[in-house]
């Protein structure tokens, strides 16, 4: 069986989030093409919160190239995806060395100064938009780039669909507890709505302890490093799924929103053009709060057309073949 290393920090293989479902999804399909796909990721100056100095920065990486070519040396692996612009210096190393980002330069996110350096010699990426294909043409001339959606788990979007299991208050809210997915603004609006039951979803434990700092209404209900099955099942429930964030290199949490049927509300930025389907509204601060409150005042429990583009668009299925002929072509 063919090896692939995916190479990701420690902390993105430990949360509950994006990343590691990303991975564990992507392990499967490689199964399914036989391939196996090796997780590897640096031990050391890896912190449990973000951005502590010295830590969990592309600065940071680089330290660790050591560690990180002694794992893939010992296993045997020529081809490597990495998911972090810091180990883009792999290619040094690995004629066949791929980047999948989970972040990207753009002046909404943490970082983004320290990114730009290492995406000048970025030559070959797979990433899950075409505004982000667009984007890495237009600034860094990277033009060997492969769009393929993370896919959501199809099983799950079947087994959790009940329309009639419908909250009509409740909105749902998935992300961090960063400046860029704007928690603030969720619980600016609880406090403003007391009829709507809201519920926060976040990636990791460690963002328990971070929330403290917000003064929570009784209609905000956190939730907390959800399994797959918890956080359908909550979808599900939901009647208006929102996402407030300045900028998004995945966007799961949309994706699996519109498998689930949920009225989405989401920024009007073009990274979220992909998610476009009938009961799919744009907005911004001026607007988000009658919008939301608009979605949950949509006279249908749960939209059949949201569900059908999220599956023609965004399955594990489309996820699959999009795998199955990247690798056909960069195997050989």
């Amino acid at each position: 069986m063919t090896k692939v290393g995916l190479v990701m920090r420690k902390i993105q293989f430990t949360e509950a989030q994006g990343p590691r479902i990303f991975a564990e999804r992507l392990k499967v399909i490689g199964e399914e093409l036989g391939i196996e796909i090796i997780f590897i990721s640096p031990e050391r100056h890896v912190s449990g919160y973000d951005w502590l100095p010295g830590y969990e920065h592309e600065k940071g990486d680089l330290v660790n190239y050591d560690i990180v070519l002694d794992q893939i040396y010992s296993q045997k692996i020529d081809h490597v995806i990495y998911t972090v612009s810091g180990f883009t210096y792999l290619k040094m190393f690995l004629k066949n060395s791929v980047l999948f980002p989970h972040s990207f330069p753009d002046p909404a996110l943490t970082g983004y100064e320290m990114m730009k350096p290492f995406y000048q010699i970025v030559d070959k990426a797979i990433v899950q938009t075409d505004f982000l294909k667009k984007e890495m043409a237009r600034h860094y001339g990277v033009h060997d780039v492969t769009v393929i959606p993370i896919g959501f788990n199809e099983t799950l979007a079947n087994k959790y669909y009940d329309p009639s299991q419908v909250v009509d208050n409740r909105i749902l809210w998935i992300g961090r507890d960063e400046e860029n997915r704007r928690p603030d603004l969720v619980i600016e609006y609880a406090h403003k709505n007391p009829d709507k039951e809201v519920f926060m979803v976040f990636g990791g434990e460690r963002y328990r302890e971070s929330m403290k700092k917000y003064q929570i209404p009784s209609n905000v209900k956190l939730q907390f490093a959800l399994s797959q099955d918890e956080i359908f099942t909550l979808m599900n429930s939901a009647k208006v799924y929102w996402s407030c964030s300045k900028f998004d290199t995945f966007a799961m949490p949309l994706t699996e929103a519109l498998a689930m049927g949920k009225i989405i509300v989401k920024p009007e930025h073009p990274c979220y053009d992909h998610i476009s389907a009938k009961y799919s509204f744009s907005g911004n601060e001026k607007n988000w709060f009658e919008l939301v409150n608009m979605a949950a005042s949509v006279p249908i429990k749960a939209s059949m057309e949201n569900r059908n583009y999220a599956f023609d668009a965004f399955s594990n299925t489309v996820m699959r073949e999009g795998y199955r002929l990247f690798f056909n072509e960069w195997i050989k």
